[in-house]
């Protein structure tokens, strides 16, 4: 298979690129990204002598259109993601999320006129808007999109593009929703990573509010697994739902980071809330299960949370160099 990745060296990207390396030598991988601040050439350091890295833009027709035409798959993780900044600046990610995935589902269109190529849409559950504390309730493939951010609402756009090219011009394509994502490689921006490296660079740790919002947290890599099912064994048309059941409100998340990294649970600075938070994500993804076999590798939060504080310890070298940007950028924002 000649496998193009979209946005391969951000955090989710550059994890599946490295375990597609690892685990199926049979694949040719190209990775386009734009290499901007949330992409990362020293993500893929350790594998870019077994992959091809091309740095361009996904609104770039050209540059799409030729790397697709010589691919048998897409998968298309490219997209700004971080809602705080698009609270601050809603433009980057009209462009990234809405006209980037345009850009993609024209360029598989146009090349499936002559040789198919099968598309597969990474997506986020914040579409769906949020559920209450106090129910029961979880997100399916038929809750309706309610985004309640400049972010989530471009994701949603995009999502509503893939399906219409589907059943408009029988694109091959799937889509996935997936919860909140921790692991290796991940920005510093996000909150658990920030956290991390807050305590390890002698900052104190920042949460919004009270901290009572819910995420339902998966490990990078079996997000990647799932992608990697679905690309193979989903039904085109389909969306597929992706979470290890994993829900936990965002104060008891910094309490285990502080635990786990010897602190007092109660070290940490309340900040104020982000405008319009979410309150709770949660995901059914029963269908993934049951119909395609997945299962979630890193059942255990805890256990991952502590491989994840080793990694930020054990690679300073790789968040290092951007972490003051970043909390100077919090600080302008005052949180």
């Amino acid at each position: 298979m000649r496998l193009l990745v979209t946005g391969g060296a951000g955090f989710i990207g550059a994890n599946f690129v490295r375990a597609t390396v690892r685990e199926r030598p049979d694949v040719r991988v190209t990775v386009l990204d734009s290499l901007t601040y949330a992409g990362s050439r020293e993500s893929l350091a350790d594998v870019e002598a077994d992959i091809r890295l091309v740095e361009g833009d996904i609104t770039d027709a050209g540059v799409v259109g030729t790397l697709v035409a010589e691919s048998d798959a897409v998968v298309h993780f490219a997209a700004e993601t971080h809602v705080d900044n698009a609270l601050a600046d809603p433009a980057p990610f009209v462009r990234s999320n809405v006209v980037g995935t345009f850009t993609i589902l024209e360029a598989v269109r146009h090349r499936s006129a002559t040789k198919p190529v099968r598309l597969h849409h990474v997506s986020t559950d914040e579409v769906y808007g949020d559920l209450t504390l106090d129910e029961p309730a979880r997100f399916t493939e038929s809750t309706p999109y309610n985004p309640s951010s400049p972010y989530s609402a471009t994701k949603a756009a995009s999502d509503m593009l893939v399906r219409a090219w589907v059943r408009s011009y029988g694109v091959a394509a799937t889509l996935s929703n997936c919860s909140n994502n921790y692991g290796p490689f991940q920005h510093v921006e996000k909150f658990i990573p920030r956290q991390i490296t807050n305590i390890l660079t002698g900052r104190r740790p920042k949460l919004y509010g009270t901290g009572a919002n819910v995420r339902d947290w998966i490990h990078v890599d079996d997000h990647n697994s799932a992608v990697w099912r679905v690309l193979t064994d989903g039904a085109v048309g389909r969306t597929y739902l992706i979470g290890a059941d994993g829900e936990r409100d965002n104060l008891s998340v910094m309490r285990m980071i502080l635990r786990l990294m010897g602190h007092s649970p109660d070290d940490f600075d309340h900040v104020t809330d982000r405008a319009g938070h979410d309150l709770r994500y949660a995901i059914d993804a029963t269908p993934l299960r049951d119909e395609l076999g997945w299962r979630p590798g890193h059942a255990d939060f805890e256990a991952g949370l502590r491989a994840t504080i080793e990694w930020y310890r054990d690679n300073e070298s790789w968040w290092g160099p951007i972490k003051d940007a970043v909390e100077t950028a919090y600080e302008a924002r005052q949180q």
